[in-house]
């Protein structure tokens, strides 16, 4: 996107490697960063799943005598529901993620370690901070919702936009390598093996690095590799991204190069 001041003065498509201009295009579709983007009878169920609960807690509230709260929730979630029919979204649209989801109240939410296949391995690095921090996590993100709940600032079912209790985790986990110089006491009790950390000699060089333009990168990337390949030898390429590291692995596989990317 070229702008000129606040005006975009020229829409172009580029290749995702070598950055060069494909086309110029007269439109361009955006579409927005957000998980919870559904279509028209998606919405309109999760909406009045939303307006159900809406009034069960309102009827609560009055009759703990909450006025205040329950006026805060009635004008907060209006607005929000008619941001969601209007745009399809709404300021703090995940904490409506189990009407979206169609899960049940207290059921644990979708995370990315539901697609992954059941034997993946898992590292955990650092992992005398990471356990205690998967650990509390559930109980620190409670605690805050607990207080919007209470005060009528969101529904009880924004509890349910929560990380995973530990054992949920657990359920979800099976061959683990726990990386640690310190580990602490549950790594230690978890494990069948251990591996001792290799420092490298004092005295061992960095190798020298050279600093190349980005102009035409992704070809003297190929021609370097090509050159490697004829002494037997092998090439890692770090990249920005997961996904430009997937892009890159196609269009090395295009080229005939042997590749595999690494996440």
């Amino acid at each position: 996107i070229e702008m000129f001041g606040d005006e975009i003065e020229n829409l172009s498509t580029l290749h995702p490697l070598t950055g060069e201009i494909i086309s110029e295009d007269p439109t361009v579709h955006v579409f927005p960063a957000s998980h919870y983007v559904a279509g028209p009878e998606r919405m309109e169920r999760a909406v009045s799943g939303i307006e159900q609960e809406l009034e069960q807690r309102l009827a609560e509230l009055e009759k703990q005598g909450k006025m205040l709260e329950a006026q805060r929730l009635r004008m907060r979630t209006t607005y929000d529901i008619e941001m969601l029919r209007q745009i399809g979204t709404c300021s703090g649209v995940e904490n409506y993620s189990m009407h979206f989801d169609d899960r049940a109240p207290g059921t644990a939410p979708n995370t990315l370690l539901d697609y992954f296949p059941d034997d993946f391995l898992l590292v955990l690095d650092e992992s005398h901070v990471t356990v205690p921090q998967i650990g509390a996590m559930y109980e620190g993100d409670a605690s805050r919702k607990r207080t919007l709940v209470d005060h009528g600032f969101r529904l009880p079912s924004a509890m349910d936009n929560r990380p995973l209790k530990w054992e949920e985790f657990l359920k979800r986990i099976d061959q683990t390598v726990y990386l640690s110089a310190t580990p602490g006491k549950y790594e230690l009790s978890r494990g069948d093996g251990f591996v001792e950390q290799i420092i490298r000699p004092t005295g061992l060089v960095d190798p020298e690095v050279v600093v190349k333009p980005t102009e035409g990168q992704i070809d003297d990337l190929v021609h370097e590799i090509r050159e490697r390949v004829e002494r037997d030898e092998r090439v890692l390429v770090t990249t920005l991204t997961k996904k430009m590291s997937e892009d890159l692995t196609d269009y090395f596989l295009e080229l005939g190069i042997q590749v595999r990317y690494l996440h």
